[in-house]
């Protein structure tokens, strides 16, 4: 009797919750009014929420690991994997590749691009590993450049191919924070000091504190150079209201299960046409060089997960990038802003909203090892119920990364700054 009970409990909750869910998606409208009148309409803003089963039990500014899907987007989820549990090798042997290919266009339309021009992976990390181990045109003598704000993983990525291949790897340490022109003086000075580099890895978004490179004008310099850009979108898209033009980039790898909001496991790679011959396909993929899709290889993977993709677009673009891109800015400042008069901290990345995205980073003060940055996020989180995250592998030292979601009150970002003064005062 107990099992029945249960199942009976959590059949009903299983139905409420798919109930809320279509009820959430029937009362979201799109916004009206500008991008300036849309960032600051809490009404908007709550109805928003509205849309996400979000956590009560404490304030996590800890979002960018991977993004919540909203409840719509997850209903479509639950829906697609029900019907792939159902029909199985039948749906995945008939009728998967034509909603792969769907999904394919959506990112493709997206980001303004050419189908052929991209190719769906399960994570950034895919798509940048089959880049970097498939990269066929190195000479004696050529270099390697990375930068201390790039993903951790991806600089010992580097630093592999380097060893690997015989190239020289040389990575170079950025500001702490800075603004646009500290930036691009820092990567010209690498260019002219390092004048043999074949292949770069250039950040879009850096994941340790938020911080927007002016990837359009490093990469104008890099070409001009011949040096290959591999820019990192990982934790830009959506984030950030871009397409490819944009960025002005030849190879991009990105996460949609970040800022798009789609399911976990599922990443992209965009190779411009014309670019692909110094990357040879995938072992034992067909030749050529007109379609990025053979230099990956996905195997067996989250059928869900690639089906959902155009309703996590869908919802995207029904709040708009640039009302998303907007409205988390809103938030960094939120928090940033009282803060910028306090001398007992430091506040990474960004010094403008110029170059800032919707993610910060701070310490206190002279406090740069891992375990003291370990020891402020617990003591936010024990002691005010803010839940934030630790990262290393800046040159400068650890800091405390704080990732609100378009979700996020403002009234949580005031919080953060208000246990922040009262830590230090």
């Amino acid at each position: 009797m107990s099992s029945r009970r249960q199942f009976l409990k959590y059949s009903a909750a299983f139905a409420a919750s798919s109930t809320a869910l279509s009820l959430s998606a029937q009362q979201f409208e799109s916004p009206v009014g500008s991008v300036e009148t849309v960032t600051k309409d809490e009404a908007f803003w709550q109805k928003i929420r509205e849309q996400y089963d979000v956590q009560k039990e404490i304030i996590n500014l800890e979002q960018g690991y991977w993004g919540k899907m909203a409840n719509p987007v997850q209903q479509a989820f639950f829906d697609h994997t029900r019907r792939v549990n159902r029909e199985m090798s039948w749906y995945a042997r008939k009728h998967f590749s034509q909603d792969f290919h769907a999904a394919r266009e959506a990112v493709a339309d997206a980001l303004k691009v050419k189908k052929e021009e991209v190719m769906l992976t399960r994570n950034a990390t895919e798509s940048f590993v089959d880049l970097i181990t498939q990269f066929d045109d190195f000479s004696s003598g050529d270099e390697i450049l990375w930068a201390d704000i790039d993903y951790p993983a991806y600089q010992d990525m580097m630093a592999w191919l380097s060893a690997d291949r015989k190239v020289k790897g040389t990575k170079i340490n950025l500001p702490a924070y800075g603004d646009e022109q500290d930036y691009l003086e820092a990567y010209q000075q690498a260019f002219e000091q390092h004048p043999d580099i074949k292949l770069m890895l250039l950040t879009h978004v850096s994941n340790q504190h938020g911080l927007v490179m002016p990837v359009r004008k490093i990469a104008e310099m890099a070409k001009e150079r011949g040096i290959y850009v591999i820019c990192d979108c990982a934790q830009s898209w959506g984030l950030i209201d871009f397409t490819i033009d944009d960025l002005g980039v030849d190879w991009a790898i990105f996460n949609l299960h970040k800022w798009i909001g789609s399911p976990v496991g599922v990443g992209a790679l965009y190779m411009r046409q014309g670019t692909l011959s110094a990357v040879r396909p995938f072992p034992g993929e067909d030749a050529g060089d007109s379609d990025v899709s053979n230099r990956i290889h996905l195997a067996t993977s989250n059928f869900a997960s690639f089906m959902t993709v155009p309703d996590a677009l869908n919802f995207h673009n029904k709040i708009g990038g640039k009302n998303k891109e907007a409205r988390l800015r809103y938030l960094w400042e939120s928090w940033t802003r009282p803060l910028r008069d306090n001398t007992a901290i430091e506040i990474f990345g960004a010094t403008s909203s110029t170059n800032a995205s919707g993610m910060g980073g701070f310490r206190l003060a002279g406090k740069t090892s891992y375990e003291e940055n370990a020891a402020l996020q617990l003591q936010l989180e024990k002691e005010f119920g803010i839940f934030t995250v630790v990262r290393k592998g800046l040159s400068a030292g650890s800091n405390i990364r704080v990732t609100p979601q378009i979700f996020t009150p403002v009234a949580h970002m005031q919080k953060l700054a208000e246990a922040i003064n009262k830590i230090t005062g």
